[in-house]
């Protein structure tokens, strides 16, 4: 049985009927700085419902590279003998967190909501302060965040400090998750999306980076490739980088297949929340199980089924032994010795962390693989 991603969800083979990825990007041998990435970005746009949108060449480019358009910071905590700190959720891929580290700021961790599994957000407004820089949170699995509250949490921390931190929110695995109704990048905040193979939406690799104002977006595209304006007059070397940059750019070759994926990812979304629901009713008053949260002004991605579990190294053993893939997915972040010096008490992570296994819930399962799992689960570990 396959796991909770699935190596042939690059779609670039003929899946569920859908149409191998364009070759014309490749036949036309521009593989980068071409057109097909200027279309995918419109057509993203208007499937999120905000134009404001630059590509990346990964996800975790487009973490480092929001988070510098944020790192002058508030003056009035900015020194040289303190970077300041992103205020950031442990429970997460390190992708997330490193480009914290990349981007020479120090990390504050927030503890984590037992029921939601992403960031505790009464712990975040108890930590907002004046070094805080940004707040760099995540949709862990693709279970969005209450946006709301924590807009109303970010609105009291300007009034107390006198500016603002940014949200950046972390949104590699939530393609397609929406907060009352709305795609997520929607919201005031910077959001960035992963396109990695393993991701529902695939470019074999990629990410986004969306904005909520045109400026961001204009320094954005900037400063992912090297701070120069690729419309300039460089022939003659008559142009100027006022911001310098990076070099994160998608390329067309990325582009083309993920403007191929775009043509069935939504079937494959629904799979992943009809499979989730299934699982949800079936394992509901299983002893032993409690399942994660489900709010109703939320609809999650699923990019893997979360339990929190009694004895889970048996729990894992007994998924094994029936040839089903479970996973921690990663370790919790704080416990890395690179971040020891930020480590803090976190009773919420403490609570939950050794209960907390993961399922498949693709659009790869089949209805008797679906039952196999819920009858193993059931059958106790």
């Amino acid at each position: 049985m396959r796991g909770c991603w699935d190596d042939s969800a690059v779609q670039g083979r003929d899946v569920a009927g859908g149409p191998r990825p364009r070759r014309r990007g490749l036949r036309s041998g521009q593989l980068e700085h071409g057109p097909r990435v200027e279309e995918f970005e419109a057509v993203l746009g208007r499937r999120l419902g905000n134009p404001r949108v630059a590509t990346v060449n990964c996800g975790t480019s487009g973490l480092h590279l929001a988070l510098s358009l944020f790192t002058g910071g508030p003056e009035a905590a900015a020194t040289p003998d303190d970077p300041g700190e992103v205020l950031a959720t442990p429970l997460t891929f390190e992708g997330t967190n490193w480009p914290i580290l990349a981007n020479g700021l120090r990390v504050r961790w927030v503890d984590v909501d037992p029921h939601t599994l992403n960031a505790d957000l009464a712990d975040l407004e108890r930590k907002i302060g004046p070094r805080t820089r940004a707040i760099m949170l995540v949709h862990w699995l693709g279970y969005p965040l209450d946006l709301d509250r924590l807009r109303g949490i970010v609105d009291r921390a300007e009034r107390r400090l006198g500016f603002r931190p940014p949200v950046i929110e972390d949104c590699a695995q939530a393609w397609g998750a929406t907060y009352r109704n709305r795609p997520l990048g929607n919201h005031g905040n910077v959001c960035v999306y992963s396109f990695q193979a393993i991701k529902l939406l695939t470019c074999g690799g990629g990410g986004l980076v969306v904005l909520p104002d045109e400026e961001l977006r204009r320094r954005a595209v900037l400063r992912r490739w090297f701070g120069i304006d690729r419309r300039a007059d460089r022939v003659h070397g008559d142009y100027d980088v006022a911001e310098w940059g990076f070099r994160f750019p998608m390329n067309d070759t990325a582009a083309a297949i993920g403007m191929a994926n775009l043509e069935i990812v939504e079937p494959l979304l629904a799979r992943h929340r009809e499979n989730a629901a299934y699982l949800d009713k079936e394992l509901a008053a299983v002893p032993g199980v409690e399942l994660t949260e489900r709010a109703p002004d939320r609809e999650p991605s699923f990019w893997a089924y979360p339990l929190k579990v009694e004895d889970r190294d048996g729990f894992m053993r007994r998924m094994t032994e029936a040839k089903i893939m479970t996973s921690l997915i990663s370790r919790r972040n704080d416990a890395h010795s690179c971040v020891a010096a930020y480590r803090t008490d976190l009773p919420g992570l403490d609570h939950v962390y050794d209960r907390v296994a993961y399922l498949p819930v693709g659009w790869w399962l089949s209805e008797d693989d679906l039952g196999h799992i819920a009858d193993t689960v059931r059958a106790g570990w």
